[in-house]
């Protein structure tokens, strides 16, 4: 199935300075609102804390529900909505003591003091030492880290080093604007974000992966046409099959966006930021590297040639 014509000739590489600045706004607006909010916001998993899901009869607010808990004087203590009923309220603390039983039961009293009995229910307890969400926090960073790694082996050992380089920056511009994404709309990086990021990196990189063999391919039928020209012509060649894959991907994962529910919404969110992003990545960044990296060889092949004439 075809949804765009083989032959279509859409100039996206005479584009790729406008596409490159684009990119650059959009990391530097991620980076300017890491630096204002000091870092991510880190979750349970990686900050270490104390969690507490609970859910009230009828709706209320944060502001409330954080006045009400004054008394327990907890240290760090956040109130954030759950899901889209506002009556379900996400309860976070640094406190990580063992006792989360009373923790969660002096939660309950007080809240029941201002609300009425039996107007908060305690749906779950959590709780992360600080060690150890610290020790969760590498071992994430590392995952992404060790993936980039063996990516980068993996495309020079099947195309070539400038094909790895340009893959990788792709990549890891599909990171950093997914994490200056979550920074901008407040949202916390845990576990299943780093899982997200690694499933983010999988998907941009088969993109991208599909237009490099395109140009390989092409650069010895077309090798005539300049190496611009190639790119240009594997994009459109294979523009049909991205925006097929990306587009079916995407309804699903708007899907789970929508009616999956607060325990995977800033998943699926982080999957619907990181497709889009990868697609662009896939046509215009690593595409517009390649074309970068080749004009510089050409320039410098030149200059070395006048000097050598020179001389």
């Amino acid at each position: 199935m075809e949804f765009i014509k083989p032959d279509i000739n859409l100039d996206f590489i005479g584009k790729r300075k406008i596409a490159l600045i684009f990119s650059a706004f959009l990391i530097l607006a991620g980076l300017v609102s890491l630096v204002v909010k000091g870092g991510p916001s880190y979750g349970i998993d990686f900050a270490g804390g104390t969690l507490v899901q609970i859910k009230f009869v009828e709706a209320t607010d944060p502001a409330r529900i954080k006045e009400a808990l004054a008394p327990l004087t907890l240290g760090g203590l956040t109130v954030q909505q759950f899901g889209d009923e506002a009556n379900e309220f996400l309860v976070r603390a640094q406190e990580t003591s063992g006792a989360m039983e009373s923790l969660s039961r002096n939660i309950k009293t007080t809240l029941e003091t201002r609300y009425g009995a039996g107007q908060v229910d305690v749906r779950r307890t959590e709780m992360v030492g600080p060690q150890v969400g610290k020790d969760l926090r590498q071992k994430g960073l590392f995952a992404i880290f060790y993936a980039l790694i063996g990516i980068l082996v993996y495309v020079t050992w099947r195309f070539e080093f400038r094909f790895a380089v340009a893959a990788i920056l792709a990549l890891f511009h599909d990171v950093i604007i997914t994490l200056g994404v979550f920074s901008i709309f407040g949202k916390e990086i845990d576990l299943p974000i780093i899982a997200a990021f690694l499933a983010i990196i999988g998907y941009s990189l088969n993109d991208t992966i599909i237009v490099c063999d395109r140009i390989r391919e092409n650069m010895g039928r077309h090798a005539k046409d300049g190496f611009a020209a190639i790119v240009n012509r594997s994009i459109n060649e294979t523009l049909s099959r991205t925006l097929l894959t990306s587009g079916t991907t995407l309804i699903v994962v708007l899907a789970l966006f929508i009616f999956g529910g607060g325990v995977i919404h800033n998943f699926a969110f982080a999957l619907l930021v990181g497709i889009l992003i990868g697609t662009y990545s896939s046509i215009y960044v690593a595409s517009a590297l390649l074309v970068f990296w080749d004009d510089y060889r050409a320039r410098k092949g030149a200059l070395a040639g006048a000097k050598g004439g020179a001389a």
